[in-house]
């Protein structure tokens, strides 16, 4: 009896011995992950410092101001005597497609097949296997 109590008892210690083995790696593995993570983080947080500084000096007041009055010279007050109706606007043309007017000459005006492509079935509606349509 003593030597079955010896052998349970070196069993329970080899896996508990396995066991506090297991835990120790998963815990490394988890605090490498998590330094990983926070690296990760750092580096997007100094990338949003920059691009927040970046942001900051494209939009300093005496930028803009010198930006509007380099561009913006051309620029006159809209006139409301330019804003029309839909309806007050004329037709629209024949339209002038040189190519396609070609093409039909040609006889080449109908849509061709891709090679190397087959032809989709037309979509059906889907039916049950009872149905009689």
């Amino acid at each position: 009896m003593i030597r079955l109590s010896h052998v349970v008892a070196i069993a329970a210690l080899i896996g508990s011995a396995g066991y506090a083995y297991t835990i120790k790696y998963e815990s490394i593995v988890q605090a490498e992950q998590l330094a990983r993570l926070q690296a990760d983080v750092d580096r997007e947080r100094a990338a949003i410092a920059v691009l927040r500084a970046e942001w900051t000096l494209l939009n300093r007041p005496d930028r803009v101001q010198a930006l509007a009055e380099r561009h913006l010279d051309d620029i006159v007050e809209m006139d409301p005597r330019r804003i029309t109706r839909f309806s007050d606007l004329p037709e629209r043309g024949e339209r002038d497609d040189g190519i396609a007017l070609k093409l039909e000459a040609l006889g080449l005006a109908e849509p061709t097949a891709t090679p190397g492509r087959t032809a989709r079935p037309a979509v059906s509606t889907p039916t049950t296997t009872g149905s009689t349509r």
